[in-house]
C-alpha cells in the first residue's frame, strides 16, 4: 500500500528526501499491472514526481537520477534559505544604502 510507505517517509525521513514514483519495465506494457493514468493521478494527489523507466532499454532511467538529483538539492537550498542560522547570516552581513550610512558603510568596506 502506497499510503504506508508515504506516511513512513513522512514520518522517518528529512525533509530534504526527494519523492518520486518511478513505474518500473514500461518496455513490458502487456504486463502492466497499474495504467500509466493511474499511476499519474498517484503521483500527482501525493505531490509526487512520476516517470516511468526500463533497464532493459535504459529508457528514462538517468533522466530519473538527475530528477531525484535535482529535487534533493532543491529540498536542501530551500531549506538552508529558510534557517534561522542562514537568516541571521544575512542581517549580520546587511549594508545600508541610505545617503546618511553611505560614507560609514564605504569606510567600513574600505573603499574610501
Amino acid at each position: 500500500n502506497y499510503n504506508l510507505l508515504l506516511y513512513f517517509i513522512a514520518a522517518h525521513f528529512d525533509t530534504a528526501v526527494a519523492r518520486l514514483l518511478v513505474g518500473i519495465k514500461c518496455d513490458l506494457d502487456n504486463i502492466r499491472e497499474v495504467s500509466v493514468d493511474e499511476a499519474k493521478g498517484v503521483a500527482e494527489s501525493e505531490g509526487l514526481f512520476f516517470i516511468e523507466t526500463s533497464t532493459l532499454d535504459s529508457t528514462n532511467v538517468k533522466t530519473a537520477f538527475e530528477i531525484a538529483i535535482k529535487e534533493i538539492y532543491n529540498n536542501i537550498r530551500r531549506k538552508l534559505l529558510n534557517s534561522d542560522s542562514y537568516k541571521a547570516k544575512l542581517s549580520v552581513n546587511r549594508v545600508t544604502l541610505t545617503k546618511d550610512g553611505a560614507d560609514s558603510n564605504r569606510s567600513r568596506l574600505g573603499l574610501i
